[in-house]
């Protein structure tokens, strides 16, 4: 037979009262029945943290749920009642036929932070941006000569009547012609390059280069970013295994992003993947292929009795 329980003084349990003489008595035979009553007081307790969990607003369901009765719509009128169109005016003549449509809403655009010949020249001057190395998205931002790198870097040509006092290398996402010619003729290069907002966000944290991809990697050194001894050598992972970079510099993917720096008149990065006598379309044919895909053109006989 198991081994029966030591009963505990009687003069104990009449000493205290009844209800805590019992509980003291289990407690003192069975020790880990306090450990089990704190760990429920804390289960009890549990909640989620704070803004994990939204409650679901019940319309309707009384004065208590704080949307009962009218269920947030107020009292009376035509909004309380139904539905009325964004633009409805009370029913006399819309907005939009009195004062016209002006102005639209381009959704291909993107939105680049300007930056002018004038200004990058003062910066210069001033000490704050260095002109004998590459002038990138990065340093244009940590100069605080842009104050918002935002999609990209469009350079313009303020100031370009007063040229450049030096060449300069400048790599930004779009440029205006005028910009480009003015930098060229003092001797420097502009490059176009392809940014997206999370490629920009790693440049300025040095986890990803300014402009190096694998794309461009074999190519960087013709235009005067990188010095020439080293351009034979450069290659992308090298680059990333010298400087501890994270991550890889992203390339475009839509056509529209393609064609524009394939073109070498936007001084596009991809333009090297040309190949001569051809545009920057993925759709361009030399006029051979076009004239091999229409093929000869068969001339027409006509028999030897006919009249006409």
């Amino acid at each position: 037979m198991p081994p029966r329980l030591q009963m505990l003084p009687t003069q104990w349990q009449y000493s205290l009262p009844k209800p805590l003489s019992a509980v003291t008595s289990l407690s003192i035979i069975f020790p880990q029945l306090q450990q089990q009553s704190r760990n429920a007081h804390i289960l009890a307790s549990l909640s989620d943290t704070p803004g994990a969990y939204n409650k679901r607003i019940r319309r309707g369901r009384g004065p208590a749920s704080g949307k009962g009765k009218t269920s947030g719509r107020g009292h009376k009128g035509q909004k309380q009642h139904g539905k009325v169109p964004a633009a409805f005016n009370g029913g006399q003549t819309p907005e939009i036929v009195v004062h016209g449509e002006r102005g639209f809403d381009n959704i291909f655009s993107v939105d680049l932070a300007p930056v002018n010949l004038d200004r990058i020249q003062e910066w210069i001057d001033q000490g704050r941006i260095d002109p004998a190395r590459p002038i990138t998205i990065r340093e244009l931002a940590q100069s605080r000569c842009i104050h918002q790198t935002k999609e990209g870097v469009k350079l313009l040509a303020r100031g370009a009547e007063s040229t450049l006092k030096q060449p300069i290398h400048i790599v930004v996402s779009r440029a205006s012609a005028t910009a480009i010619a003015s930098v060229e003729a003092a001797g420097g290069s502009v490059t176009t390059r392809y940014y997206t907002k999370s490629a920009i966000a790693r440049i300025m944290r040095r986890e990803m280069h300014p402009f190096l991809s694998m794309a461009w990697a074999n190519e960087s050194g013709s235009d005067g970013l990188i010095k020439a001894e080293r351009a034979e050598n450069l290659t992308e992972s090298v680059v990333m295994k010298e400087m501890g970079f994270r991550y890889r510099l992203p390339d475009p993917t839509k056509r529209r992003d393609i064609e524009y720096y394939r073109d070498p008149a936007h001084r596009g990065y991809l333009s090297h993947l040309l190949k001569p006598m051809e545009g920057p379309s993925l759709f361009f044919r030399s006029p051979v292929e076009r004239k091999s895909a229409a093929g000869v053109k068969k001339e027409k006989v006509l028999p030897e009795n006919r009249l006409w």
